[in-house]
């Protein structure tokens, strides 16, 4: 089974084996508030623990018998829970395409970030999202950065998140800037290596 380290694992029902996990290849963001707009409690939690109070909220009632997991969430504060392994099959796509294959649960893994479509993310859920990201690229390669997707991208007319509130140019340039962080060291040491080699 495969964590994220810096993640707090939550014991989660709603999960499966994957079909293959070296089909791994998509990320999916989605965004997530219970009760709605409403952030800070343990609705989520309960949400993907099965454990829900129904009777807490009004809108509640209308998510009694629903199933459903994300891989990890991420929180305004920036902490991060895991509820499934990358290695399994979190239930988080729905009926759900991209790239004309379907049943993107199989082969994605799915990312909640506690928020609206309409509500700026905070920076240190981009900072930790950024962090989680690198972390599963180089866990699964394939997930190239024009296969990193929102919910409404596998699920269009039905699904809107993370909405326009989530800036996929900033985002996308910190996953940038991010990797070459990583590969410039590298180079610097294959550089030192022959540097001294010559000696």
């Amino acid at each position: 089974m495969k964590y994220y380290p810096l993640a707090a694992q939550v014991d989660c029902p709603f999960f499966d084996e994957r079909p293959n996990e070296s089909d791994v290849n998509l990320l999916v963001i989605h965004n997530i508030s219970l009760p709605p707009e409403e952030f800070g409690g343990d609705g989520i939690r309960g949400l993907f623990t099965g454990t829900l109070d129904y009777s807490a909220h009004p809108f509640y009632a209308q998510l009694e018998g629903l199933r459903v997991s994300a891989h990890c969430v991420i929180y305004r504060d920036g902490k991060i829970e895991q509820y499934v392994p990358f290695s399994h099959r979190a239930w988080h796509a729905g009926v759900s395409s991209f790239q004309g294959v379907s049943r993107c649960n199989d082969y994605s893994i799915g990312i909640e970030l506690e928020g609206t479509d309409n509500l700026a993310y905070t920076q240190v859920q981009y900072d930790a999202l950024v962090e989680l990201t690198s972390f599963i690229r180089k866990v699964y390669p394939r997930i190239s950065l024009g296969r990193i997707v929102g919910h409404n991208d596998i699920a269009p007319g039905r699904k809107t998140d993370p909405g326009v509130a989530f800036n996929w140019t900033y985002f996308r340039q910190r996953i940038n800037h991010r990797k070459s962080l990583v590969s410039e060291p590298t180079q610097m040491n294959v550089t030192a290596k022959k540097s001294r080699e010559k000696l």
